[in-house]
């Protein structure tokens, strides 16, 4: 019971870190393009609990925990999302532009953290013995959670980051279109992601878009990231 303690522990940490730097990314490329709306109100920072969103960091991603552990004894899919760092895009030079770029600030940080992590794999060789398990249980949880949430997030959807950068992509016309998906994106991402598997299901399919993308591209994105770190796998 207290590896298994030690575990969820590790992949918390792991995770948190990965959404709170992905948010201040956000924040600090806003602020190098002129915005500084994060930086005054305090949300330009890497203190986790000023990114906590009640329901998609505690509520939602508690139920998903506690209900797979009580069903199937393990976790298997996690879902969430932290309080987005305020952005008033009317201060940068191209809104449109600078929106994108302050979007694909995240992802990035997210694909370096992992690409960091790593490297963090060349030191387990000097560590003591009794620290080479979780040390190595960290970096595996810290390399998945960053390619996860990068690739999530890359998903062209707004308000998710990729959303935004094909906003920013898009001839002009096209992109006013395209935003205003923003405003039923959150449900278009909880549709594809819980209902629509849970119905196809239901008619005996296994139609989960998302699932079956990351399943392809997240080991492909793992071994480019080792492979980029010099540790070939």
């Amino acid at each position: 019971m207290s590896d298994f303690i030690v575990s969820i522990a590790i992949g918390v940490v792991a995770t948190v870190l990965a959404i709170t730097l992905h948010e201040a990314a956000h924040g600090y490329a806003a602020w190098a393009l002129g915005d500084d709306t994060a930086k005054k109100m305090g949300r330009l920072s890497l203190n986790p609990l000023r990114h906590v969103d009640r329901v998609g960091t505690i509520i939602l991603p508690g139920i998903l925990l506690v209900g797979q552990l009580l069903t199937i004894g393990r976790v298997a899919f996690m879902f969430g999302w932290a309080k987005p760092v305020p952005v008033s895009a009317w201060r940068f030079r191209d809104p449109r532009r600078g929106m994108m770029v302050v979007a694909a600030a995240g992802p990035a940080m997210n694909f370096f953290l992992a690409w960091i992590g790593a490297l963090g794999g060349f030191l387990l060789p000097h560590l003591p013995a009794s620290s080479m398990v979780p040390f190595a249980t960290f970096i595996q949880d810290f390399i998945l959670a960053n390619i996860v949430l990068g690739l999530f997030n890359l998903l062209p959807i707004p308000p998710l980051d990729g959303g935004r950068i094909v906003v920013g992509l898009l001839p002009l016309a096209l992109a006013e279109r395209w935003a205003r998906l923003e405003r039923a994106g959150i449900a278009i991402v909880m549709l594809l992601i819980f209902v629509v598997p849970a119905a196809s299901r239901e008619f005996g399919w296994n139609f989960d878009p998302v699932h079956t993308l990351l399943d392809r591209v997240v080991p492909w994105t793992m071994r480019l990231v080792f492979n980029l770190a010099g540790q070939h796998v």
